[in-house]
């Protein structure tokens, strides 16, 4: 169809100047025409192209976005304002948010040929993931994921465009019916989604880790195939390590991008909130063999992995929100003050219990100190603190979970406390009750009491017991007290 000219009225909005003209639609500048206010922001409609030679993908696609788009909220995408009637013209009306799409850092790095630093990837990586994980959280997994559909408010939070390939839990998923064969952006597709699996979270996790390497090296991991058999090496291929194409990349880095490329899901993150917590804490990353290559991986490994890809069955993932909840991120308050044996073995057990019930999980071990003199004496204390952390965890059973080690300063502890779990998208966070009566708490809001009632996630209450009292307790009062969804409980 033609270009709408400026001025043009529709349904009550005003047409002004294209804003973008792609390959599947058109987007161009809004406002009320009828003298309503507009809603409090700029807006956007985007048109697809309906032309003879643009194939039924676009009018599917549109029918995907429009039937996905106005379900979704929060800070990660634009707000959905109106949409058109497909028999008649399609179109969709939205926030418009000013900023910068990824595509702009690889560009301008390829115009100053100098890479962006680790620390700049690492920021771009993480507001790529948290803004994954907040669709996830709804159910909804985005599947074309690359350069041109994230954008970076001026503020550096994500916000994801395009919702025309997407997946949600909640409705027929069009394009599985109607095209039959793998749908997606070539350079930028997961392995599952070569052999048409959709819905997995993690197929978002893997085009992150695309867009970090490209970032990293200025190279496409995989090219950017164009048949099928180009796209199905990928299941078993894997891409030159960014050091051996950039010499600058660090080793958490390397090893946090090729975790995110690896060809079977289960081997990456497990979720994006776990991608997110490493971007945001590189000094935690645990560099092992992915991180220290320098040379691609042998030819008897790719052979190995093709004989293992070609009887390989993928299967459906579970619900997002589901398989999100089965690896969440499990914090412990670890004080450092006043802290009886009792206190620190009942915290020991009761975050045993939570990762036992938890296989994926991923721990955080926190301690808040007093704010110190900058200088050698903030490194000593951060030394100590961290070290004391570690030997308390030594206690927990570790293996296959993740842990990493976090001092913090401040002198309100339950604002760091809180600050903290908002940051890193943190599912639960244990922490030992207060150790004095109930009339105490009626004067005084402890850390305890305050935390759970400004958590934004759940948060389990530990009263203090050494294994000698818990011998001769009665077997329904062992264990940790919990307070869930914010809900103080009695300390």
């Amino acid at each position: 169809m033609k270009l709408l000219a400026p001025g043009t009225v529709l349904d009550g909005f005003a047409v002004g100047e294209v804003i973008h003209s792609g390959g599947m639609a058109h987007i161009y500048r809004v406002h009320y025409a009828d003298g309503r206010p507009d809603p409090g922001f700029a807006m956007a409609m985007k048109v697809p192209r309906m032309a003879g030679d643009d194939g039924a993908e676009n009018l599917l696609g549109f029918e995907v976005e429009h039937q996905i788009f106005q379900t979704l909220g929060g800070d990660h995408v634009p707000r959905f304002v109106a949409a058109g009637d497909l028999a008649r013209l399609p179109y969709l009306v939205m926030e418009y948010v000013p900023g910068r799409v990824l595509q702009h850092w690889l560009d301008e790095a390829r115009t100053l040929r100098q890479r962006p630093d680790a620390q700049e990837i690492a920021r771009l990586g993480q507001a790529m993931a948290v803004a994954a994980h907040s669709l996830h959280q709804q159910n909804a997994v985005h599947l074309d994921l690359k350069p041109a559909n994230v954008l970076i408010r001026h503020d550096g939070r994500a916000v994801l465009l395009d919702f025309g390939l997407s997946w949600h839990a909640h409705y027929p998923d069009l394009l599985a019916e109607e095209l039959r064969r793998a749908v997606g952006s070539p350079a930028w597709m997961a392995p599952e989604q070569v052999v048409g699996v959709r819905g997995d979270p993690r197929s978002d996790i893997f085009a992150i880790g695309v867009m970090l390497y490209e970032l990293a090296t200025g190279e496409l991991p995989f090219g950017e195939p164009a048949t099928t058999g180009g796209l199905r090496q990928r299941l078993w291929m894997a891409p030159p390590p960014p050091r051996a194409l950039n010499a600058g990349v660090p080793g958490w880095l390397q090893e946090v991008i090729l975790r995110c490329l690896e060809p079977e899901a289960a081997r990456r993150y497990p979720s994006a909130a776990h991608l997110a917590f490493d971007l945001g804490h590189p000094d935690q990353v645990v560099v092992g063999e992915r991180g220290g290559r320098t040379r691609g991986t042998p030819l008897r490994t790719h052979l190995r992995r093709w004989f293992r890809a070609a009887g390989l069955q993928y299967e459906p993932s579970p619900l997002p929100s589901q398989a999100i909840r089965e690896v969440p991120i499990v914090m412990v308050a670890v004080p450092h003050l006043d802290a009886s044996d009792a206190t620190l073995y009942s915290l020991r057990q009761a975050v045993s219990r939570s990762l036992g019930i938890r296989p994926g999980a991923r721990l955080a071990c926190v301690s808040v100190i007093a704010p110190v003199d900058s200088g050698q004496d903030e490194i000593d204390a951060h030394r100590l603190h961290l070290e004391r952390l570690r030997q308390w965890a030594q206690g927990i059973h570790l293996e296959g979970h993740q842990a990493s080690f976090h001092v913090i300063e401040s002198g309100d502890v339950a604002r760091a406390l809180c600050t903290y779990a908002r940051g890193n998208h943190v599912d639960l966070m244990v922490l030992g009750a207060a150790t004095h009566g109930l009339q105490m708490q009626r004067l005084v809001a402890t850390v305890p009491m305050r935390v759970v009632m400004d958590a934004p996630c759940s948060v389990l209450l530990v009263r203090q017991a050494t294994p000698f009292a818990l011998l001769d307790a009665p077997p329904d009062t062992r264990g940790p007290q919990s307070a869930h969804d914010r809900s103080p409980a009695p300390v």
